[in-house]
């Protein structure tokens, strides 16, 4: 570990003072929390007898929320539904102070929303209802304006794609355009491997990720990633094609590996002490990334940022952010 608790609080003085804009798909994610004491009789499945319910922001809303909870300013530029889930969602976001002025809201769509039922700190299944939204021309305009608008304001941005049909080529090619104009870092969480992103800051993709758009075969890990030769072409191979300064590839119980084309690669190993959810871990990592680097941090300096961070959630269950104060106990307690 090359970074310490004296630089880890240099930069968190640093993150209120970023605004970031997370351009993506919207997600209102519930959680269903019960407890399972008997098989139905009507199928071999269990019954969960629920105790209580929650709501919370999931995809793009869930990467803000990580940079609000990291003491950053957070915008969002995303569409909903004039529904009772996109009101909800809305709602929910303003509570939490996170910037909405970017979010387009459209009569025909009806906002995603994913359903966990979470029984004995288990998840039973998931519930997705959600569709791709239809954008004519004068609505793509009017959501790329905002975006534009959006990102003068900002001191970082996140292309945040969940494959639900916000982050198409327009859309990428205003916030590259108009983040390289204001000199700001931009980060990708990839999903559609068909787009033409150059200018990226980093990219944050996990290994089947990294794998899909690299476009070979997932192998199976290795211990030491260093030495994982699959891994490392894949890796070699999206510096080519998206031409990120750099490069995570986000790989679970082996934490991260740090790609560039202007450094060797570097191994971060894991930081998670218990994993109990790994629901929204990636967002966790592009939120403190990108926000590290927008408050100064190096690269390797962000990179073992963002897997503390990670560690930090993933020990929690559901969606779940990371503090300051938590961040830095995490890495104090380490050292």
């Amino acid at each position: 570990m090359s970074i310490t608790s004296t630089r880890v609080q240099n930069i968190l003085q640093q993150f209120q003072r970023q605004r970031i804009l997370v351009i993506g798909d919207l997600m209102l994610d519930r959680y269903i929390y019960g407890d399972v004491h008997r098989i139905s009789p009507e199928a071999p499945v269990p019954v969960v007898h629920v105790q209580r319910e929650k709501a919370m922001p999931g995809g793009a809303s869930n990467v803000a929320a990580n940079i609000r909870a990291l003491g950053g300013q957070a915008a969002l530029c995303g569409l909903l539904g004039r529904d009772a889930a996109g009101r909800e969602l809305r709602e929910i976001l303003i509570k939490n102070s996170v910037i909405t002025e970017g979010i387009l809201d459209l009569p025909e769509l009806h906002t995603t929303v994913k359903t966990r039922i979470i029984a004995d700190r288990q998840q039973v299944c998931r519930v997705d209802w959600e569709e791709k939204p239809r954008l004519d021309e004068p609505t793509l305009d009017g959501f790329c304006k905002r975006i534009a608008v959006e990102l003068k304001k900002s001191t970082g941005a996140i292309l945040e794609d969940y494959g639900k049909g916000v982050l198409q080529q327009r859309v990428a090619d205003v916030a590259l355009s108009a983040a390289k104009s204001s000199n700001i870092p931009v980060g990708l969480d990839p999903k559609d491997y068909s787009l033409h992103l150059a200018g990226l800051t980093i990219a944050t993709p996990n290994r089947k990720e990294a794998f899909a758009a690299a476009g070979l075969p997932e192998t199976s890990p290795v211990a030491d990633p260093l030495h994982d030769r699959a891994l490392l072409e894949a890796g070699q191979r999206l510096l080519t094609k998206w031409l990120p300064k750099m490069l995570i590839i986000t790989l679970g119980p082996q934490g991260l590996l740090l790609l560039s084309a202007e450094a060797p690669p570097h191994h971060v190993p894991t930081r998670a002490r218990e994993v109990f959810d790994v629901s929204g871990a990636g967002d966790t990592v592009i939120a403190t990334c990108l926000l590290a680097l927008a408050a100064g941090a190096e690269p390797i300096e962000a990179a073992e940022l963002a897997n503390f961070a990670a560690g930090v959630v993933v020990g929690k269950i559901g969606t779940a952010t990371c503090s300051p104060e938590e961040l830095l106990a995490a890495v104090t307690n380490h050292g």
